[in-house]
């Protein structure tokens, strides 16, 4: 490629965002804005919930609320500056500001991987060896998967926005919504070799190792169910366990339709799925509720009046 084809000094991304029609970027500005403080307001109740609850204190509902954590983070990282964008009617992107995105990007949704796997270990134990739950799962342990994760997930991450450091990009530097992996390596004018290896190993333990330990999870948690005798129990037991499944189904389907879905729908529908048949959540969530109304100003002036 001729010189004048590529520079080594790209000082922003564009970003081409939904449509280019502005009559629809306040409908898009709307419906981005309220799926993020759906997102927020979810996730942070469940957190709250799961802290401000004695009896959610065990290592699934700990995995919970790191998840939940997790997915607003996520979230955090690609709607803010999209809205930004829409409203001011800036479609650019520094190429810090597009490094930083991606970087954190990595890790949270890498982190959301693990994470989803670590609960279906937790479930695995719980359902199929319920004597040795305590053991296994202790509060020393739990944290050390949390933190593994962390670990690993950072370094994958790190090891990538390291990598594209490196690269060149040529002059046209059109993205879509935000700053995403796959796309900045094609722009590059570089030998993008060394990348692609680290997208294919760890990228492959990301797709396709873990996912397949939690199939192999799942499918021993169902075997485990189907011998259970009794049919009323065996439908409370699944429909614990459905949530979960339903999260997993949620992740890879709208990773596979799109990552902005992913970034934006799977955070804010996240802790509808985990609440739905969960009555110790929905029992915590209800304290937490209540004990909210109780602490307001109007309450207080309600009471002090009577």
């Amino acid at each position: 490629m001729k010189a004048g084809n590529h520079t080594f000094g790209v000082s922003e991304f564009l970003l081409l965002g939904l449509s280019e029609q502005q009559k629809q970027q306040p409908l898009f500005f709307g419906i981005f804005l309220a799926m993020y403080l759906i997102t927020v307001v979810g996730n942070i109740a469940i957190i709250l919930a799961i802290g401000s609850g004695p009896q959610l204190h065990t290592p699934m509902y700990f995995f919970l609320a790191n998840f939940s954590l997790t997915d607003l983070a996520l979230s955090s990282t690609t709607v803010p500056k999209m809205l930004v964008n829409i409203q001011a009617h800036r479609r650019t992107i520094t190429y810090t500001g597009c490094l930083s995105q991606i970087y954190f990007f990595l890790w949270f949704i890498g982190l959301d991987v693990f994470l989803l796997a670590v609960m279906a270990y937790d479930r695995f134990v719980a359902i199929c060896h319920p004597l040795h739950y305590n053991l296994v799962m202790s509060p020393r342990y739990c944290i050390l998967l949390v933190v593994m994760s962390l670990t690993l997930t950072h370094s994958y991450s790190l090891t990538h926005t390291i990598l594209l450091a490196q690269l060149s990009f040529c002059t046209d530097n059109s993205i879509l919504h935000f700053c995403d992996l796959l796309p900045l390596l094609k722009l590059s004018c570089s030998d993008t070799y060394a990348n692609q290896c680290v997208l294919t190993y760890w990228g492959g333990a990301l797709t396709i190792l873990i996912p397949l330990l939690i199939i192999i999870s799942y499918a021993r948690i169902v075997a485990a169910i189907v011998r259970i005798p009794s049919a009323r129990a065996k439908w409370k037991v699944f429909s614990t366990y459905s949530s979960h499944l339903l999260a997993i189904c949620l992740f890879y389907v709208s990773d596979w339709v799109a990552t902005v879905m992913y970034a934006v729908l799977t955070p804010m529908l996240n802790p509808f799925i985990y609440s739905r048949r969960n009555r110790d959540m929905k029992r915590a969530l209800g304290r937490l509720l209540s004990r909210r109304a109780l602490q307001s100003p109007l309450s207080q002036n309600l009471n002090s009046d009577i």
